[in-house]
C-alpha cells in the first residue's frame, strides 16, 4: 500500500493533514471561564480542576463475595476446617462481634469485614451443618476482599482536570460524595451555510437549489460534542451579508464554522471576508475529500471555513475541527486517532500526493475483520456516509490499493 510516489504530484504544494493539524491545535488554547453544576448536570462537561477524594472508597475493608468471614490461621492445608457460625455481616449492618478462634460469619458482597477476620470463603465451597461450617483447603489468605482505599484513595486524584464525564465519571465522583464539580463553561459556536443555491428544508426547491443538509450534519456534530450552539442559517453569496453574518457571530462565539465559499469560485468570498476582517491561514489541503479549507480568527472567535460538499464538511470537520473544538473546551490530553490495519476486500485506484478518506465498511469472517468501501465515493454523497462505519485512510504517498492488502482504518464509533 504504502509504495513511493511517482510522477505528478497533485498535492505539491498543498499542506499535509498532519501539518494542517499540529498547525491548527498549536495555534490554540482553551477558553476562559468555568461554572460549578450538580454532578447530574456534568455529563459530557469538561472538568476545570481535579476531583480528588475526600474519603476512600470504598471506605472500609470488605468483602467481595457471598461466603464465611474466617481467620487464615484456622485453616488446615490438608483437611477440612471445622468452624463455629457465630454471627451474620450484612452490607450497611455490619457484624457487631469478634470473630474469634475457630469461628466464622456469614457474610454477603459488600459487608465489613468483622473484626479479628482477615479471609472470606465463597459460600458455593463449603458445606454448612446447623452452626458449623466446614471449609475445604486449599484456601488463601486475604482472598476476596476488597480493600479500604481499593478504588480511590483519600486526598488522591480521583480525576484530572480536563477529563470529559461521561456515565462511569458521573458515577465515580458520586461515590465520593460529591454533589458538585467545578467545569469549563460552554464552548459557543455559531454556524452557517452559504451560498444562493441553497435552500431552507421545508420548502419547495427553485431551479438550481438544494437542501441545506451541511448546516445540519454540523448541528448533530456539535451537539454531540455539548457546544453551546448559534445556528444562523443560510448566508447568501453577497458580500454585505456575509460580512454582517460574520460580525455577528464573532461578537457572539467563541468559533465559527461555515461550509461553502472557501473555493476559488467567483462568488466564493469567504477568504476575502477572513483577509478583510481578521486573520487567514488559507490551506489548500493535501486531502481528498476536503481540498479546500480555511483556518484563521475575526476578532476573538476562531474560524472553520469548510468545504460545501456534504461528505467534505464531515471529513475535514473530524479529521481538523473536532479536536481543536475539544482543546479549546479544556480536554487534555486529546484522544488518541483510533487508526487500526485491516485486510482490504476491494481494488482502489489512487494517485499520490493526497491523503484520501473513503467511507468503509467493516466486516468479521471467521475472526478476521475486513473492510470494503461503503457505496460510491462522490464528495456529495451523503449516504455512503450513513451506510459506513468507519474511514478508509490511504496516506499520500499511497498509489493503490490491491484487494487483499491491509489498509489503515478510522472506526467511527468513538469518533462521531
Amino acid at each position: 500500500m504504502n509504495q513511493p510516489a511517482t510522477g505528478g504530484d497533485p498535492g505539491r504544494n498543498f499542506l499535509s493533514v498532519a501539518d494542517a493539524r499540529s498547525a491548527i491545535l498549536e495555534s490554540i488554547e482553551p477558553v476562559i471561564g468555568w461554572e460549578r453544576v450538580a454532578v447530574r448536570s456534568a455529563l459530557g462537561r469538561i472538568l476545570a480542576e481535579d476531583v480528588i477524594a475526600p474519603c476512600n472508597v470504598p471506605a472500609h475493608d470488605n468483602s467481595a463475595m457471598d461466603g464465611y468471614a474466617v481467620r487464615a490461621a484456622d485453616l488446615a492445608a490438608g483437611a477440612d476446617s471445622a468452624l463455629t457460625v457465630v454471627g451474620t455481616a450484612f452490607a450497611g449492618k455490619p457484624f457487631s462481634g469478634i470473630v474469634g478462634l475457630g469461628q466464622a460469619a456469614r457474610i454477603m458482597t459488600g459487608a465489613e469485614i468483622p473484626e479479628g477476620a482477615d479471609t472470606i470463603v465463597v459460600q458455593e465451597v463449603v458445606r454448612r451443618e446447623d452452626n458449623r461450617v466446614f471449609v475445604p483447603p486449599g484456601q488463601r489468605a486475604g482472598q476476596n476482599l476488597r480493600r479500604a482505599g481499593e478504588d480511590l484513595a483519600l486526598g488522591g486524584t480521583a480525576l484530572a482536570a480536563g477529563s470529559r464525564c461521561g456515565p462511569a465519571e458521573l458515577g465515580l465522583i458520586a461515590s465520593l460524595g460529591i454533589a458538585e464539580i467545578i467545569v469549563h463553561r460552554r464552548l459557543r459556536v455559531a454556524f452557517f451555510s452559504t451560498g444562493d443555491e441553497i435552500a431552507t428544508i421545508g420548502r419547495p426547491l427553485a431551479p438550481g437549489q438544494v437542501y441545506d443538509s451541511n448546516r445540519y450534519t454540523l448541528y448533530g456534530a456539535l451537539s454531540r460534542l455539548g457546544c453551546e450552539l448559534i445556528d444562523m442559517g443560510v448566508v447568501a453569496d453577497n458580500p454585505s451579508a456575509l460580512e454582517a453574518a460574520f460580525a455577528d457571530a464573532a461578537q457572539a462565539a467563541d468559533v465559527i464554522i461555515t461550509s461553502g465559499g472557501v473555493s476559488v469560485g467567483e462568488a466564493d468570498f469567504i477568504r476575502e471576508m477572513m483577509t478583510r476582517m481578521g486573520e487567514v491561514s488559507f490551506w489548500k489541503l493535501a486531502i481528498k475529500p476536503g481540498r479546500p479549507m480555511a483556518f484563521g480568527r475575526i476578532g476573538n472567535a476562531r474560524l472553520f471555513g469548510l468545504p460545501g460538499n456534504p461528505v467534505a464538511v464531515l471529513v475535514t470537520f473530524y479529521q481538523f475541527v473536532q479536536d481543536a473544538l475539544l482543546k479549546l473546551m479544556g480536554v487534555s490530553p486529546l484522544p488518541a486517532p483510533g487508526l487500526f490495519e485491516v485486510i482490504c476486500t476491494d481494488t482502489i485506484r489512487k494517485q499520490a500526493g493526497r491523503c484520501e478518506y473513503l467511507r468503509g465498511r467493516m466486516s468479521r469472517t471467521d475472526g478476521r475483520i475486513s473492510v470494503a468501501q461503503a457505496g460510491a465515493q462522490g464528495s456529495g454523497i451523503l449516504r455512503s456516509m450513513s451506510e459506513a462505519d468507519c474511514f478508509i485512510v490511504l496516506p499520500e504517498d499511497c498509489i493503490g490499493v490491491q484487494a487483499g492488502e491491509r489498509v489503515l482504518v478510522q472506526p467511527f464509533d468513538g469518533l462521531v
